[in-house]
């Protein structure tokens, strides 16, 4: 009897079970649900609150600092107006976590088709960099077009940023850690040229400072909650949660959605069942680039309005969205609530440890601490998922015994 040929994937995740030990492994980390993703943020508060106590300073109160900071405490007295603390500290946290959510699914979005993009903060400068050229420009031009054409051209030079590296990937196998890692250091320098000494960008009122000209008014983006001038919550935060939504869909409701997951599940299998998997690969960075360049562009026209060279180094936004997406998961709700909880942590530890709770140094330090204990777990949440089920089997164990 002749033998069969090999049965053609339905699924991304039957494509899995045939595919690499990484992709069994993906599998296998679903089965966590929210057990590893909970342990992971537990932990790292834990042992953050370790480092606290090292100090000499009191983890609880230090936490309740940030809390507090955090404008969390506002759920517990729920008040509109942001001349007062909590109101204003928790409209921060949501402008912070606008960001991060958008950052946060240039991450996402490329992983589930098997790519680690690292590139983000540099899509962030390119969309950064655009909305600013194009928002210093066009002075007479209606708000409305004028705000919607520099949030596209934004996302589009986010986009075109990352399907460099896609490009690469598929075309000579160059791997996208090493290239968006070069392009995050090519937008960079971009940038010192755009807004530095003698730069086409740099503004046109004082030749000394290398920072970029204003945002015009009309393509200042609206302002829902707070003053415009004192970095008020902006539309932006609306279309961060749409873009939350737009993914899901793409990935469950789409044609593409299920070609980009059957490539990052089995890109053999894909290829077999005839997806094409360059395609896809340069598809998904441009998409994941699209996110990130948005979260540059709702950040230029919602409240930053100009850049300066100094500014450039500073921002970490990009890297903090891999461990947004890695909490989260790599799903739409996961993060959601990773970019609300880094978010908080980015404002909390910045505005809420101001009574001297802690030394000023390692509360600037502290969310990275964590940030980089929830990487380091994540990274681990196999062995997590292993000691978890090693208990479970113990409590059996005892119960028949």
């Amino acid at each position: 009897m002749a033998d069969e040929p090999p049965k053609t994937p339905v699924t991304p995740e039957e494509a899995a079970e045939t595919g690499t030990l990484i992709s069994r492994i993906s599998l296998r980390q679903k089965g966590g649900g929210l057990i590893v993703p909970v342990l992971t943020a537990v932990l790292a508060f834990l042992i953050g609150g370790a480092v606290v106590g090292a100090t000499g300073h009191d983890p609880l109160s230090t936490y309740r600092d940030i809390f507090n900071g955090a404008g969390l405490n506002w759920f517990f007295h729920p008040m509109t107006d942001t001349a007062l603390t909590a109101p204003y500290n928790l409209s921060q946290t949501l402008l912070q976590t606008t960001s991060l959510i958008l950052t946060g699914l240039a991450v996402a979005f490329a992983f589930r088709c098997g790519l680690f993009n690292i590139g983000g903060q540099g899509q962030y400068f390119v969309g950064l960099f655009v909305a600013n050229w194009i928002g210093t420009s066009w002075v007479g031009m209606a708000s409305g077009p004028h705000i919607v054409i520099a949030i596209f051209a934004a996302a589009f030079a986010g986009a075109l940023w990352a399907a460099i590296a896609g490009f690469l990937k598929a075309t000579v196998g160059a791997h996208e850690v090493i290239s968006t890692i070069m392009l995050n250091w090519i937008a960079i320098w971009i940038g010192s040229y755009l807004f530095g000494d003698g730069g086409p960008l740099q503004n046109s009122q004082n030749s000394a400072l290398p920072i970029s000209n204003d945002v015009v008014p009309g393509a200042q983006l609206p302002v829902f909650w707070g003053d415009q001038v004192l970095q008020g919550l902006h539309i932006g935060f609306f279309i961060a949660l749409a873009a939350l939504v737009v993914f899901w869909l793409i990935l469950n409701r789409t044609t593409m959605g299920y070609e980009v997951r059957a490539v990052g599940f089995n890109p053999e299998a894909a290829a077999y069942g005839g997806i094409s998997v360059k395609k896809n690969l340069i598809r998904a960075m441009a998409i994941s680039g699209a996110f990130a360049g948005l979260a540059g562009g709702l950040d230029m026209l919602g409240y930053a309005y100009r850049i300066g060279v100094s500014d450039i180094p500073a921002s970490a936004v990009g890297f903090l969205g891999i461990a947004v997406a890695l909490l989260g998961r790599n799903t739409a709700v996961g993060v959601g609530i990773g970019a609300f909880l880094f978010g908080a942590l980015l404002f909390g530890t910045t505005h809420g440890l101001q009574s001297g709770s802690i030394d000023p140094q390692l509360a600037g330090n502290l969310t990275y601490i964590i940030q980089g204990l929830i990487v380091l777990f994540v990274g681990a949440d196999i062995l997590i998922l292993y000691i978890w089920n090693s208990r479970k089997k113990l409590r059996r164990k005892e119960a028949t015994t």
